[in-house]
């Protein structure tokens, strides 16, 4: 079998990438740290390039493709810090009106976990329900996993629920990342429920996650590559320094790892090769952006560097959709099972 990307998908990331580097360049990451609201100009340009209606049917508007290519544009959405609730929208953009062409946002948020007879699963957790962006979104849709269905996350209760953003109320949530507002969803009326598979949906949700964090994590490796280069100590460029060698090639694997999970995962589309996905993806994001710091030294301390923005959103990142004790228990189950 060959795994290669087709010359079609290296034209759809390439392409993704260019429009983002003209879009979304440094200059508008660092006015989005200042005033995180959402650019709807911008969400317009993104939905008109197929961005949201990647895999809806071209007889619906859209696109036409997979899981694999809606992976790849999240990574590299990933990879520019882009804010917003981006896989939500790419998810949806087939139940709610106005999300495929960009004129409406929309936010998922997981229900907490229901209460279960019995010793507690080391899987479920009960973490609020919270609402990325609330200020920008024009409707909530609410999620819970079918016990049982998933062992990440086991306990939630059924069903997809979808709200005006006016009829939800929440209560401030501190984000650890500027770029990324949260609200803790206090009440939700379920009042218009949603025919979707939620365990695939969050499956996927899950999975597009891990593009974003691979994305930061390529990005890392290159923006600490570049600085290894022209730095310079003792008169030679720190690169050539055995222990920056050292920590850039660990960068570099974690990465690649990571890619290659992440790609099988959108071919077979398993559960826990999601899971292992997002395990990895999430791991490589934090650990490459600490390494990248690290690389940066003094300089990569400083909020004038881009650095620390990849660390906050990778560990952001990292508690949607499944944290990493979950993910370790369900893929242990896996393999006794």
């Amino acid at each position: 079998m060959d795994f290669q990307l087709t010359d079609e998908q290296r034209a759809l990331r390439n392409g993704t990438r260019e429009l983002l580097a003209r879009r979304f360049g440094r200059e508008r990451l660092r006015a989005a740290v200042d005033g995180p609201a959402l650019d709807r100009g911008l969400w317009r340009e993104l939905a008109a390039a197929g961005f949201f209606a990647l895999r809806l049917p071209e007889a619906d508007g859209g696109v036409g493709l997979g899981l694999p290519e809606a992976v790849l544009v999240l990574e590299e959405a990933g990879r520019a810090l882009l804010p917003g609730p981006l896989v939500a929208c790419q998810l949806l953009a087939g139940v709610v009106d106005g999300v495929a062409t960009g004129e409406r946002i929309v936010a998922l948020a997981d229900a907490p976990t229901a209460p279960a007879a019995g010793p507690p699963h080391p899987a479920v957790t009960s973490a609020p329900a919270l609402w990325e962006h609330p200020a920008d979104c024009d409707a909530l849709i609410l999620l819970g996993g079918a016990q049982g269905a998933d062992p990440v996350h086991e306990g939630r209760e059924d069903g997809a629920y979808r709200s005006a953003a006016a009829d939800v109320v929440c209560a401030p949530f501190a984000s650890v990342d500027p770029l990324t507002p949260l609200a803790r969803v206090t009440h939700i009326p379920r009042k218009i429920p949603l025919p979707l598979d939620v365990s695939r949906l969050r499956r996927e949700a899950a999975l597009l996650t891990a593009a974003q964090q691979l994305g930061s994590a390529a990005r890392t490796v290159d923006m600490a590559v570049t600085y290894a280069r022209e730095r310079e100590q003792f008169g030679a460029p720190i690169g050539s320094f055995q222990a920056v060698k050292h920590l850039c090639a660990q960068m570099l694997v974690r990465a690649e790892i990571a890619r290659s999970a992440v790609y099988a995962a959108s071919v077979t589309e398993g559960v826990l090769d999601a899971t292992a996905a997002k395990l990895l993806a999430d791991e490589a994001a934090v650990r490459n952006a600490r390494d990248c710091l690290q690389v940066h030294g003094g300089m990569g301390f400083t909020w004038e560097a881009d650095v620390h923005l990849h660390l906050k959103r990778a560990w952001s990142r990292a508690e949607f959709w499944g944290g990493a004790g979950a993910a370790e228990e369900a893929l242990a189950e896996g393999l006794i099972a």
